[in-house]
């Protein structure tokens, strides 16, 4: 006797093979969610120790310390909570996540050079305010 082959029988619930779909949806294990919240946590509690045990005096270094840390961070939750990489939907959510990465690039870089020559050709500087003429004060009758 043979076992039928219809799509209702590959789909039985009381059949215990292991049937994987290539349906394009990662199956993923709660050991690699919970890798994932592990290595989130990590990320988190090495730059809040190091600012609140004040290891890094000097505050650029901190700062940089602290977005190399985000960044990693941010690459964790891509991988292991969005799953992301480059074969998920054949690769267009790569492609979108590089557009994102341009645009958010441009649009950053774009305002700090705004507002830095804003900063320098509007601000007055030191020896301007030196350089102006005292206010006197008015005379109320």
């Amino acid at each position: 006797m043979t076992h039928a082959t219809t799509p209702h029988d590959a789909l039985d619930p009381h059949d215990h093979a292991d049937v994987h779909f290539d349906d394009g949806i990662p199956h993923v294990s709660a050991r690699e969610y919970l890798n994932g919240f592990v290595l989130s946590v990590v990320l988190t509690a090495i730059p809040f120790g190091l600012v609140m045990t004040k290891t890094i005096s000097n505050p650029t270094l901190a700062a940089v310390v602290i977005l190399l840390f985000a960044a990693a961070q941010i690459v964790v939750h891509m991988v292991y909570f969005l799953h992301m990489n480059t074969k998920s939907e054949g690769g267009w959510n790569l492609l979108a996540l590089v557009f994102t990465a341009v645009l958010v690039i441009i649009v950053l870089s774009g305002s700090l050079w705004v507002m830095h020559h804003l900063n320098t050709n509007m601000m007055p500087g030191q020896h301007e305010m030196q350089d102006m003429p005292a206010s006197t004060p008015r005379n109320t009758p």
